[in-house]
């Protein structure tokens, strides 16, 4: 019976407990539905054994019952034919059989509870097993889901984040160069506004001295005072 402890320690074994020790759930997890199904085929090589001996043992309590027949109606033959000594010597023969008869009944008797026993155990542990395979699946993407869970979790916790960090980081030189370029900009564009205003002064004076000497050349200008005394005298 030890197969059937070993088997059951299996299947009772705190699954939680193995899998926060394992570095690998789902390989855990495979690894165990594997052990399950070796013990599971050991169980059953055990009951094959256990079934071949009560069969065996019933082959030979029906073969003493069948001689203890036999030999009673060997015994009646005899006696009808007048043959008592062949009679008496059935009868030992039919003793001796009634004997095996009463050693094998009880023995078969109990390898017959003990196959009766280790069957019932054994399809409660194929249940079992077909359970542990069924949630199996259920499990491992309980696993993926959890590790995802634990990355997003970390991310957020600041495990991990070093990547997002950088990038505001990165972000914030990026506006700090555009805030600067923008300001240059405007610096640069409050001195260009300036020289060009000192350029239309410039510009403006030109104009006005070359209008005043086309005005001159062409006796456009009004005479000044001194000129009008010259002229009446």
């Amino acid at each position: 019976m030890g197969i059937f402890s070993r088997i059951a320690d299996i299947f009772k074994s705190n699954v939680n407990d193995a899998l926060d020790k394992a570095e690998d759930p789902e390989k855990m997890l495979k690894q165990m539905v594997l052990e399950m199904e070796e013990s599971v085929n050991k169980a059953t090589l055990a009951v094959a054994n256990s079934i071949a001996n009560e069969k065996s043992l019933e082959r030979k309590l029906e073969k003493a019952r069948n001689e203890k027949k036999d030999w009673e109606q060997k015994a009646i033959q005899a006696l009808q034919a007048g043959r008592e000594d062949l009679a008496k010597a059935a009868l030992e023969k039919k003793a001796i059989a009634e004997r095996n008869v009463i050693d094998l009944e009880p023995i078969y008797q109990q390898a017959k509870a003990t196959s009766d026993k280790m069957r019932t155990q054994l399809n409660s542990l194929k249940a079992k097993l077909d359970e542990a395979r069924s949630r199996q699946s259920t499990l491992i993407a309980r696993s993926q889901a959890a590790k995802a869970q634990k990355q997003i979790a970390q991310s957020f916790s600041g495990v991990g984040s070093d990547a997002f960090s950088k990038f505001d980081k990165f972000e914030g030189k990026i506006e700090k160069l555009e805030s600067e370029a923008t300001a240059f900009e405007e610096l640069a564009g409050e001195n260009t506004k300036l020289e060009d205003e000192f350029k239309m002064l410039s510009t403006s004076s030109n104009v006005d001295a070359d209008l005043l000497e086309l005005k001159a050349k062409l006796g456009m200008l009004p005479e000044s005072t001194e000129d009008t005394k010259s002229k009446e005298s």
